[in-house]
């Protein structure tokens, strides 16, 4: 009796041992630099992909966008949405999967900014004054804009009195309060804090627009199963707007195409040319 019932114990927590293994599967994590918006803001988006993925999704905010990749890398990170020259290093170091992308991604801008009163009304203007790029690794605050300077003729190096800020909000932040006499920001972010109230256009303004370049993507672990990449990626595709505009609006998008390793030559070409990758 005694080994009947021990026997029939150990089936007993064996059974809820792999009931428990099943039903509570780990969350997917996924990790998202959003410049200027909240936890809370991010709710819609994160409850929307928990219901599309069948599982937990917990959206986690890195500090920067060398922290995202490194946390793809090991792993944690199951999804992430990198910034063009962080996705190429990521891809060719770490085979991040590119996955999804924004309509707006394919034609991005920055925006250089100044104060309202400010003399600069050019990129030519800009020389020996004091500047902000963003986060190093940023594209549209730091490859892009050191791009579109060095081709007006502006070495920052040499010409600009640099600084980095860190993110978009911390630049429009140096340039409102007077600390930078200019700085680069991503274009849509900038409309954003606009439309937040946390820019005032009474203080700031955009003297220069980069021409277009390809920027964002959504990209998967490189382990990461293809079922789980291919639900993912469904999950965006099939955002419309009128019924999904509140997802939409965390976002900041309109509608999301598939995205193509391809479609980064002319980004590598650049940041080979500026000794960024």
């Amino acid at each position: 009796m005694h080994l009947r019932s021990w026997v029939a114990g150990l089936v007993l927590t064996c059974v809820l041992a792999g009931a428990l293994l099943h039903g509570d599967e780990p969350p997917i994590v996924i990790g998202v630099v959003m410049d200027g918006s909240t936890p809370q803001e991010r709710m819609p988006l994160q409850s929307y992909l928990t219901n599309a993925m069948g599982r937990p999704v917990r959206i986690v905010s890195p500090d920067t966008y060398g922290d995202a990749v490194a946390q793809l890398a090991d792993g944690y990170y199951d999804f992430a949405c990198l910034g063009a020259l962080v996705y190429i290093r990521a891809h060719a170091k770490y085979g991040v999967v590119p996955l999804v992308q924004r309509m707006t991604d394919l034609a991005y801008h920055t925006v250089f900014i100044t104060g309202t009163n400010s003399s600069i009304r050019s990129l030519q203007d800009l020389r020996g004054r004091s500047f902000a790029f963003g986060d190093i690794d940023s594209t549209s605050g730091h490859l892009m804009a050191a791009y579109e300077l060095i081709q007006a003729g502006i070495h920052p190096e040499t010409d600009l009195r640099v600084r980095y800020s860190g993110s978009h909000p911390a630049t429009a932040a140096l340039v409102q309060e007077g600390v930078v006499e200019a700085g680069a920001i991503d274009a849509t972010v900038f409309n954003f804090l606009i439309a937040s109230g946390k820019v005032d256009l009474r203080k700031v303004r955009v003297f220069y627009t980069s021409k277009p370049y390809i920027d964002y993507v959504w990209v998967a672990r490189k382990n990461l199963p293809r079922a789980e990449q291919e639900k993912f990626s469904r999950a965006l595709l099939s955002l419309q707007q009128g019924s999904d505009d509140a997802i939409l609006k965390v976002l900041r998008a309109r509608h999301f195409v598939v995205a193509s390793d391809e479609e980064y030559k002319s980004m590598r070409q650049i940041a080979r040319e500026l000794k960024m990758f």
